[in-house]
């Protein structure tokens, strides 16, 4: 079995569903944020970077600052907590309600079975109308952390030049959001952000990446994958797909629909 860690982010301001706390949203009684945890119950460590709420006492949970930094921001801070020895780590988004531990374990096998020169750096699901899901995917940690390194670099450039010129820095048509839709409470820090068990979280130090905080802030996802080799995977078991996100309360009703 591929040890593993697993990062799920939990910010986004969920617009679309009146600007309610989206991960805490109940799927069948159940929070989906839970649902995603439940689903790596064997990852370790298990980090969830946004809003805890009450959570197992081994789930780790980071913020960053500002808030609205993006999901690549929150990613970079999720992986501030991981261990030097961690090789691979499953990104979720926490409004996944049917991902299962099966799921994930077909994409780390994915995985496995690409080792060697060239190999993927990660593999993620492809969803119904052929769209890269990256936060339903699973990840090497070195070439990930790398990538997150040059898109950071890129952009402070970008913001240094900007400062210069009074121009506005770019920011590759993302918007202030976290794990979906909307604006969360994620920030910018690359090697920074608060972590703690459950509720109660404690500051940690910035580490390596503390000259670029507030590079991230605005990066997309999909500047991001064009730094790593993405191996898509089409999902063809049976059952509800793993891959369907929860944007909205029809969403919602859909996923109740499949898992009854």
């Amino acid at each position: 079995m591929t040890a593993y860690a697993a990062v799920v982010l939990a910010g986004g301001a969920a617009r679309r569903m009146g600007g309610r706390d989206k991960p805490a949203v109940p799927v069948h009684g159940r929070p989906m944020r839970d649902r995603v945890l439940a689903a790596v119950a064997d990852a370790v460590p298990r980090v969830l970077v946004g809003s805890g709420g009450s959570l197992p006492a081994d789930v780790l949970v980071t913020r960053e600052e500002p808030a609205g930094g993006g999901p690549v921001a929150a990613t970079a801070a999720g992986l501030a907590l991981l261990g030097p020895d961690t090789t691979v780590v499953a990104l979720l988004a926490a409004d996944l309600p049917l991902l299962s531990r099966p799921a994930v374990g077909v994409l780390l096998d994915a995985l496995a079975a690409g080792s060697g020169p060239g190999a993927a750096d990660g593999v993620c699901l492809l969803d119904d109308r052929g769209r890269r899901q990256p936060l339903c995917g699973v990840w090497r940690v070195s070439p990930l952390r790398a990538a997150l390194d040059r898109v950071a670099a890129r952009r402070a450039e970008e913001i240094e030049r900007a400062g210069c010129t009074g121009q506005a820095v770019p920011v590759d048509g993302a918007g202030p959001v976290g794990t979906g839709d909307g604006a969360g409470p994620v920030g910018t820090g690359d090697r920074s952000g608060t972590v703690g068990t459950g509720e109660g979280a404690r500051p940690v130090g910035t580490g390596e990446g503390a000259g670029r905080v507030g590079a991230l802030a605005g990066a997309s996802m999909r500047e991001l994958l064009g730094e790593l080799n993405v191996r898509e995977l089409v999902w063809s078991a049976a059952g509800p797909p793993p891959w369907f996100d929860c944007d909205t309360d029809a969403d919602v009703r859909r996923a109740e629909e499949w898992k009854r």
